[in-house]
C-alpha cells in the first residue's frame, strides 16, 4: 500500500494536470514510442518556443485528470507510452509542431486531443496542423479587404484621366 505522502504527490499531480487541461486553448495526446533523442530534444525544444507544455505521463494520472475535467472519452486512448502538450495561447501549436514529428517517425504518433473543452479525434487534430499561421490568415483577410478598394482607386483614376480634370470631391480625397 502506498504512503500517504506519496498518494498526496499523486493527487496534486492529477490537480496541477487537470487545471492545465481547464485552462488550455488546446492539447494533443501521443503515443510516445520509438523517437530518438535527438529527435525528442528538437521537438521539446520547437514546443517550448511555440508556448508548449510537453510532458510524459502515467496514463492513471491522465485518466483521473481526464474524469476531474470531463474528457472521459480521451481515456480510450490511454495505452502504452503517452505524452501531452499543453498551450495555453495557440490552438493550434500543439498540433502542427507534433503532427511533422509523427509523419517524420513511424511509432510516434497522435492518438487524440482537446480543444476549446471537448475532446477531438487524431483526425481532427492533423485537420487544425493544416490550418496556416495567424500571420498568414491575417494577410488573407488584409488582402481581400484592400482589393475592392484598390479596384475603386483605380476606376476613379481612370475617369481623372479621361476627363482631364478630377472631379472637386475626388480632389479633396486625394489631397489628404
Amino acid at each position: 500500500m502506498p504512503s500517504e505522502k506519496i498518494l498526496e504527490q499523486k493527487k496534486a499531480a492529477v490537480a496541477e494536470l487537470a487545471d492545465k487541461f481547464e485552462k488550455a486553448a488546446s492539447g494533443v495526446l501521443v503515443k510516445y514510442q520509438g523517437i530518438t533523442v535527438e529527435d525528442d530534444t528538437k521537438m521539446r525544444a520547437e514546443l517550448r518556443e511555440a508556448g508548449v507544455e510537453y510532458s510524459v505521463v502515467k496514463n492513471t494520472l491522465i485518466g483521473l485528470a481526464c474524469d476531474k475535467v470531463g474528457f472521459g472519452d480521451m481515456k480510450q486512448h490511454l495505452e502504452g507510452m503517452n505524452a501531452v502538450a499543453v498551450s495555453a495561447e495557440d490552438p493550434i501549436a500543439p498540433a502542427k509542431i507534433l503532427k511533422k514529428y509523427a509523419e517524420k517517425i513511424e511509432t510516434f504518433e497522435i492518438r487524440a486531443g482537446f480543444l476549446d473543452g471537448a475532446v477531438v479525434d487524431a483526425a481532427t487534430v492533423n485537420d487544425l496542423a493544416e490550418i496556416p499561421p495567424r500571420e498568414v490568415l491575417v494577410g488573407k483577410i488584409l488582402g481581400s479587404i484592400q482589393s475592392p478598394l484598390y479596384g475603386l482607386v483605380y476606376g476613379l483614376q481612370a475617369i481623372i484621366d479621361k476627363s482631364g480634370e478630377a472631379p472637386a470631391e475626388v480632389s479633396e480625397v486625394a489631397a489628404e
